[in-house]
């Protein structure tokens, strides 16, 4: 079938102007990334290390809270 064969009209309620591209592979960007000041990455070498160290500080940030709230 050739492209002029096509009948290609989109109905009038089909709005695609608000699609965004999505884009798979290596220049994939994911909607949560993050970017991290030089000196930050030069601690955290990768992602796993930056959450471990959030979580870290959620935990201690939590349990601070609490002993505040117990007093």
């Amino acid at each position: 079938m050739e492209t002029k064969d096509l009948n290609d009209d989109l109905r009038p309620e089909y709005d695609l102007t608000k699609l965004k591209v999505r884009r798979v592979g290596k220049g994939r960007r994911l909607m949560n990334e993050i970017k991290l000041d030089l000196d930050v990455a030069r601690v955290f070498p990768d992602s796993e290390s930056v959450n471990a160290a959030l979580r870290t500080l959620i935990r201690i940030t939590e349990q601070h809270k609490s002993e505040l709230a117990s007093k």
